[in-house]
């Protein structure tokens, strides 16, 4: 990325957490009072800027205590490399470019044999990736994902949700686990007639109090349409007033 995103206490935790499994997120931690932030600033975003691999992010610490916060830091600018959802480095006040350079090179290293078969993107790949390295975060949903493409068998559903029991669950995870429950009421759901979901939605909801796989299959049903469906928003309103 050419420029760094600014990142607040509310989309911490997808732009930088959920997102380090894909790529290493470097957090600049900066103030707009603080002088050594504004020399430090331009530099992070060319080197980041010319090296693929790796993201920059900038949170202003005033404003965002929260995720400040979980770094615990005491001055700025403070820089964290964080990849996995982990940090693992990073380096407090204002470096050189040629300093700051030689830190950001270090911070990817070659790909492994697991990170090759990932890129490939194949089944067999996939299955040899995970048997190197079992908690593959990457190749755990890709697998997940390909696993309840086109209307899956139940065997190929029951291994994706095991799969996805192994990693932390995110946006991603809960996706593809509501696509593994409901199988081909997944595509139903996007394919169908508005009134064909909201009608199997509100015979869901009469039973969702007491009846935990009406409850499940509801939640997913609204994990599949997706949080821009105004249809989400309106019945997750009803289900909260049924059981709250």
């Amino acid at each position: 990325m050419s420029a760094a995103t600014d990142v607040n206490d509310a989309t911490f935790e997808t732009t930088v957490l959920d997102r380090s499994t894909q790529a290493t997120i470097v957090v600049d931690l900066w103030a707009e009072w603080c002088g050594p932030c504004r020399t430090l600033g331009p530099i992070l975003e060319k080197v980041v800027g010319e090296t693929p691999g790796v993201e920059l992010v900038k949170i202003d610490v005033d404003a965002n205590p929260r995720s400040a916060a979980t770094f615990q830091v005491q001055s700025i600018p403070a820089v964290y490399a964080i990849r996995d959802r982990k940090v693992v480095d990073s380096f407090i006040g204002a470096l050189p470019e040629p300093a700051v350079r030689q830190w950001i090179a270090g911070l990817n290293p070659p790909p492994s044999e697991a990170d090759l078969l990932i890129a490939k993107g194949d089944e067999p790949s996939l299955r040899q990736a995970l048997a190197l390295e079992p908690a593959n975060e990457e190749a755990v949903l890709a697998l997940a994902a390909l696993l309840v493409a086109e209307r899956p068998d139940q065997a190929r559903r029951d291994e994706a949700l095991s799969l996805l029991a192994k990693v932390p669950e995110s946006a991603e995870t809960r996706h593809i686990a509501a696509q593994a429950r409901l199988g081909g009421e997944a595509d139903q759901a996007t394919g169908a007639a508005p009134e064909g979901v909201e009608r199997k939605l509100d015979e869901l909801l009469e039973r969702v109090r007491t009846d935990d796989a009406a409850r499940q299959e509801f939640v997913d049903l609204l994990e599949i349409l997706g949080p821009d469906d105004p249809r989400t928003i309106s019945y997750r309103k009803q289900l909260t007033a049924r059981l709250f």
